[in-house]
């Protein structure tokens, strides 16, 4: 075993900064496989047919970009990159499921993961109602 030397230069940090935080809650990850089953649907809205135009700015600071949809509420939110409004609305309210206006993918917050809104039944409807306010079109069927 080697004697680990200990100076000023080589000592731990104190806490990580935002960037730092960022990365490590999956900013700098690659692609990932997105969950077939989650446990949190029974929180879903009971409308996700009519939702909110996906060029709606986020409901607390406007910024038109980067945002999301509350699965639960339909509240739309921006991303954990510009002002974060999504997680504290999902830490403050409990709901989980969201909807990336971006990539339309969804996120469970409660699983901390993607989930297949193609392959899992519940959310297939609020993909395809997505898909056509996005691109004025259905969406393609999923590859099995």
């Amino acid at each position: 075993m080697a004697n680990k030397a200990t100076s000023s230069s080589s000592s731990q940090p104190e806490a990580a900064d935002d960037e730092t935080q960022d990365w490590i809650l999956g900013a700098g990850s690659g692609w990932v496989e997105a969950r077939t089953s989650c446990d949190h649907l029974n929180s879903l809205s009971s409308d996700l047919v009519h939702l909110p135009n996906p060029y709606t700015p986020c409901s607390r600071c406007e910024n038109p970009v980067e945002n999301w949809l509350c699965l639960c509420c339909k509240e739309v939110l921006c991303s954990r990159f510009v002002n974060r409004h999504m997680l504290m609305h999902h830490q403050q309210t409990g709901h989980c499921l969201a909807l990336s206006y971006s990539d339309l993918s969804v996120w469970c917050f409660c699983c901390e993961a993607y989930l297949d809104a193609q392959i899992i039944l519940q959310l297939r409807p609020v993909h395809q109602a997505a898909y056509i306010l996005k691109f004025g079109e259905a969406p393609p069927l999923p590859q099995l």
